[in-house]
Parts: C-alpha cells; sequence; structure tokens
C-alpha cells in the first residue's frame, strides 16, 4: 500500500489530471490518496486574519479544508471514493478502488496531535503511513525537481517539507519519496517495482 499526498499547490494546476490520471490506472487497490487544502486553506487563512478565531479553531477548519478539497478529487474520477477511518479506506483498498482519505474525524480523536498550522498535510500523511503501516509515502508538489533524492533533513532545509516533518516519519518503516512537476512516469516506475518486489516476498 502507497499513501500518496497531492498538494494544495496543484489545484486547479495542468499536473492536477495527469497525476488522477496515474492514480486512477495504476493505484486502484493500491494507493490511498490525500490532499492538501489547497484553495480552500488559504480561505482558512484569511478568514483568521479577518475574523481573529484562535489556532485551534483554524486547524480545524483546515481539516475540512483538505476534506472539501478530497470531495473534489474524489469525484474527479470513478472508482474514487472518501474515506474516514483505517476500516473504510482497507474496505475501499478491497474493492480495488483508491480510498480518499478525509481526514477531520480521525486526527481530532487523536490527542496527541496539537491543533496548530505547525500540523500540516505533509504532516498528517505521515502520521496516516504510520496508522496504516504503509510501505510507502509519496508526496507530490507542484515544482520540478532535478536532483537525486534527498535526505529528509535537506528536505527541511529546502522547504520542501516541515519541519516537524521528521518526528513522524523518524523510524518509519515506510519509504518517503518526494516527486514534482512532470515525475508522473517516474512514480508509475516506483509503483510498478514496488508491486513487483511485494509479489516475489510473497
Amino acid at each position: 500500500m502507497w499513501v500518496v499526498k497531492l498538494g494544495g499547490s496543484l489545484a486547479n494546476s495542468e499536473e492536477l489530471p495527469r497525476w488522477l490520471d496515474l492514480i486512477a490506472t495504476a493505484g486502484a487497490g493500491k494507493i490511498v490518496l490525500v490532499s492538501g487544502g489547497g484553495p480552500w486553506a488559504d480561505e482558512v487563512r484569511e478568514a483568521q486574519k479577518r475574523e481573529g478565531f484562535d489556532d485551534h479553531v483554524a486547524h480545524r477548519k483546515a481539516l475540512r479544508a483538505m476534506e472539501q478539497y478530497g470531495r473534489v478529487l474524489a469525484a474527479a474520477r470513478p472508482g474514487f471514493v472518501p474515506a474516514d477511518s483505517i476500516v473504510g479506506i482497507r474496505e475501499v483498498l478491497k474493492k480495488l478502488q483508491v480510498p480518499v482519505w478525509m481526514p477531520y474525524e480521525m486526527v481530532v480523536a487523536d490527542p496527541s496531535i496539537p491543533g496548530t498550522w505547525d500540523v500540516t498535510s505533509d504532516r498528517l500523511t505521515a502520521w496516516l503511513a504510520n496508522r496504516l503501516d504503509a510501505s510507502a509515502l509519496l508526496l507530490v508538489k507542484s515544482f520540478v525537481i532535478t536532483e537525486p533524492q534527498p535526505p529528509i533533513e535537506d528536505m527541511v532545509r529546502r522547504g520542501w517539507v516541515d519541519a516537524c516533518f521528521p518526528q513522524f516519519t523518524s523510524g518509519a518503516r515506510f519509504q518517503v519519496r518526494v516527486l514534482g512537476q512532470g515525475d508522473q512516469e517516474a512514480a508509475r516506475q516506483m509503483l510498478a517495482s514496488s508491486i513487483a518486489v511485494s509479489a516475489s516476498a510473497r
């Protein structure tokens, strides 16, 4: 199982349909899709500035923003199904479909997750990958990546992931990859290679 997070910056980009096509064709029954907050999270930030509600409220609104974007993605391709629990995710995968994570209920129920803006969608995706015991976590960004995969600490320094991300991936059993603009074929090959290795292990 792979957990794949499509960054919110991909919303309304030419790249988004290409990634959705890849996930729909190569990821059915194998990929759990996570969305960023996209323009909906930006609206929460602007509303917080205007209305002055605290970060706890903003955090919950941002989770709903992820769900709004997730429902847009779920409606974009046949076989994409919203799922808000571990059991629900696994049931969708068993039907050879693609679960699209609805994070609100699971995240709010875990008191160990701070209700602040420090908890980004990347960090929540890593948390979900741990809960699912996923084999890989793929973060898809909107920029071009022209260099070999750096260590996670370097990703933090370059601003690819947030500063708290290593806390959720340290000691994790899954591999972490970051891909960017135009990397759909690389993702397809990685997924195919992972499936082949899993099959040979059985």
